[in-house]
């Protein structure tokens, strides 16, 4: 029994669990995953409840969970949430949270402020009098504010015990700041006039490295660890576009036909199996059904592909979604909300982009 669109709860009764019950589906929204080590920790918490079978897909931020009965919903959004990481529902409906705004703008933060930084830690003759003060100051910004995802998710994930790849870019951003903060205050790079030399020399001097200076190292691993980050967060929406494109066809409303012949207005989720409804010329068909009156041309490219539109009359079957291209149709309802094939394709589509493929289990 399914009791939503594509990604919500599906009841399956062939689907047998691990104590001899029947399993549910269970789709789930992960946030703050930021790379594919943490959705293989979700995926192993998950899998360590007794009669799950869980995979977390990274680049669709969802989880496919097969659960006993005995294992509820929120029992599962517990397990990820213990794992350092939200969860809520799977649903179409929802608006989805979009970090791309908010990644750009941190991007455009760092490479504003980091470009400088890196130029002039690089290019002796560009270092005026207190230019690694200036550049401390143009650093701060960018480890503390632009790079604040890498911290707060090391953090969480030391909390419990782990790291990934946001730990290696807080440790390396905050261990270059650190020890640029400690040679300008108590060494020698604070020093009004100070130049900061290119060698391709090591030395092991104290007095080296007590001028040394690493704040590039610090802006240039946030800054273009935020590009690769906004690149791959831009691809990810855009593989979902033809997906999100799919449930913007689906029709909200439709004409209803009582008794009496008249027509009503209604929203798509109040039309039932066997109900007549009423497709206007230029509108969509709200549900799979069965012509029962009147004759026009359908346009079934955004399910077919075929680009001329196909005639249809009574007894003709015709696609939710569709798009009525001339006469008034009366249509008998077979087909409604989950079960439309339009709802079937988002749904496989979904499922597709959540599994895992078998050369990855």
């Amino acid at each position: 029994m399914a009791n939503g669109g594509p990604g919500t709860n599906v009841m399956t009764a062939d689907e047998p669990a691990d104590n001899g019950g029947a399993r549910r589906t269970v789709d789930l929204d992960i946030s703050g995953m930021s790379c594919a080590s943490c959705a293989a920790r979700i995926t192993k918490k998950l899998n360590k409840v007794d009669g799950v079978k869980a995979t977390v897909n990274y680049a669709t931020a969802k989880a496919h969970v097969l659960a006993p009965p005995q294992v509820s919903q929120d029992d599962l959004i517990d397990v990820v949430t213990r794992t350092g990481y939200q969860a809520r529902p799977s649903s179409t409906s929802e608006p989805v949270v979009d970090r791309q705004t908010q990644l750009r703008h941190r991007l455009i933060g760092a490479v504003v402020l980091g470009l400088p930084v890196i130029v002039l830690s690089m290019t002796p003759a560009l270092q005026f009098p207190a230019w690694q003060w200036v550049c401390l100051a143009l650093t701060l910004p960018v480890v503390f504010w632009c790079g604040f995802g890498f911290h707060r998710a090391a953090w969480v994930n030391l909390k419990h015990g782990a790291t990934t790849m946001d730990t290696l870019i807080s440790m390396g951003s905050l261990a270059s700041l650190g020890w640029s903060l400690w040679a300008l205050i108590w060494g020698d790079a604070g020093r009004i006039g100070m130049r900061h030399h290119m060698t391709w020399r090591l030395s092991s001097s104290q007095t080296h490295a007590a001028g040394s200076l690493y704040l590039e190292a610090a802006v240039g691993v946030i800054m273009f660890i935020l590009a690769g980050r906004y690149i791959e967060h831009r691809s990810r929406a855009e593989a979902g576009s033809a997906l999100q494109a799919l449930f913007d066809m689906r029709p909200t409303i439709v004409h209803l036909l009582t008794s009496d012949g008249t027509e009503v207005e209604r929203p798509i989720a109040a039309l039932g199996v066997g109900e007549r409804f009423v497709v206007r010329p230029g509108e969509r068909v709200s549900a799979d059904g069965t012509v029962v009156e009147g004759r026009s041309a359908v346009d079934n490219s955004m399910l077919t592909g075929e680009s001329v539109p196909v005639e249809v009359g009574p007894g003709d079957a015709v696609v939710g979604s569709a798009i009525n291209s001339s006469g008034r149709l009366v249509v008998q309802a077979t087909a409604v909300g989950d079960d439309t094939q339009l709802a079937h394709i988002a749904r496989l589509i979904d499922e597709a982009q959540t599994g895992r493929s078998a050369s990855q289990d």
